[in-house]
């Protein structure tokens, strides 16, 4: 192990702090690492792993694709590429969609929409929310206010204003006339497991009205009905103009979209946006296969799993008032606010074979595949409890 460590040290930029694990494999909600233990895994690749690790249909879809093609670029027409593009479209009201490789390129492909569609109507500032969380690259971290992410690698881009989560008197400030668009999470990830209030959203869409901008909804980390439903925003009775998807969405591997309202379904002219690698047809693949596991056949039992869960992380609070302050977020995308740094319990959690995510510096973010049961939920509570009581 200590090999392989000092390795990763010699070739790696060193960006990652990564857990003290060597992984054999994962199957499922486990993964084991090499000397065969066996870890819970509440994190699922980061709400990438929707259907657990290694589900024999994406697995299967994968090989089937691989034997046709691997890639062959955006100039060919491609079923696999459709056949997603048809099957995700048709359970939203979106019209039209764009193939990305990641979250952070859907964003900034957004945000170059907003601006298009801004600038034709002599619009420019570009609205969004402090502790979002939007991605690595320059567009995306132009829009967030995390300094660990942005120090000493400005200039970012200008005619941004970042404003206060929740806080429609801050917002209020800024927004006119000369507003473009506004991004928003519905539920912050990084932010810690934030979600925004019914009346923040009904105020915004009054000023929608009014000053005529575009909503993004940033929906990378809470899609593929990770809170019960496809998107987040569904649980506020809202449709953004715009949705940026990725994570889950890839069924593992890397793949994002930007979906739009027939609105714009124009609003980009031939070869003024592409990528190389955007819509893998082996991805898309995955994907499509992922998308067929948890629609509709799988809802129930996420809803179910996830009321048990909040119900038993209730129970954690009221044990461990002291530690454990609040419980957050929608569904399988949730957490504990504690009143200490949550990456001590993220380590302690790993000496009972639990993996979890420490975000918001206080916040311990649950984001694990949506095919978990109750018996895992049991099996994680009763690890948080020994390491709660231990921390």
């Amino acid at each position: 192990m200590e090999y392989l460590i000092e390795k990763e040290r010699e070739f790696f930029l060193q960006t990652y702090k990564r857990l003290p694990i060597i992984v054999d494999y994962a199957k499922g909600t486990k993964i084991y690492d090499i000397y065969g233990n066996e870890y819970l895994d509440f994190l699922g690749g980061i709400a990438v792993n929707v259907v657990g690790h290694s589900h024999p249909e994406v697995i299967s879809a994968i090989e089937d694709q691989i034997h046709r093609y691997m890639h062959l670029s955006n100039y060919f027409y491609q079923d696999v590429q459709i056949n997603y593009a048809s099957r995700f479209l048709e359970v939203t009201k979106y019209d039209k969609l764009f193939f990305t490789n990641s979250g952070t390129e859907a964003n900034e492909g957004a945000l170059k929409i907003v601006r298009r569609w801004g600038n034709q109507r002599q619009k420019n500032k570009v609205i969004s929310f402090a502790g979002g969380f939007h991605g690595r690259t320059y567009g995306s971290l132009s829009l967030m206010d995390k300094p660990q992410y942005k120090e000493l690698m400005d200039p970012f881009l200008d005619g941004i204003s970042i404003v206060e989560y929740n806080d429609i008197q801050s917002f209020k400030k800024v927004v006119g006339f000369d507003t473009a668009g506004v991004f928003l999470e519905f539920l912050q990830g990084e932010g810690g497991l934030r979600k925004v209030s019914q009346e923040f959203v009904d105020e915004l869409w009054e000023l929608k009205s009014k000053y005529n901008f575009l909503v993004v909804a940033d929906e990378v980390q809470s899609c593929m009905f990770r809170t019960g439903k496809l998107f987040a925003f569904e649980h506020y009775n809202v449709v953004p103009d715009v949705v940026t998807v990725a994570k889950g969405f890839g069924g593992g591997l890397p793949l994002g979209a930007i979906l739009v309202q027939s609105h714009l379904k124009d609003i980009f002219e031939r070869g003024m946006h592409g990528t190389t690698f955007g819509g893998n047809p082996v991805a898309c693949a995955a994907g499509l296969a992922t998308f067929n596991v948890l629609y509709p056949k799988m809802i129930p039992q996420i809803l179910e799993v996830s009321e048990y869960l909040w119900k038993r992380l209730t129970e954690v609070q009221n044990k461990f008032p002291s530690k454990v302050l609040e419980v957050r977020g929608i569904g399988l995308m949730c957490g504990l606010l504690l009143n200490f740094e949550a990456i001590r319990l993220v380590e302690k959690l790993l000496e009972f074979k639990i993996i979890a995510n420490a975000t918001a510096r206080n916040v311990l973010r649950l984001v694990p595949p949506l095919v978990i049961t109750i018996e895992d939920v049991d099996k994680f509570i009763l690890g948080l409890e020994n390491a709660l009581s231990k921390v």
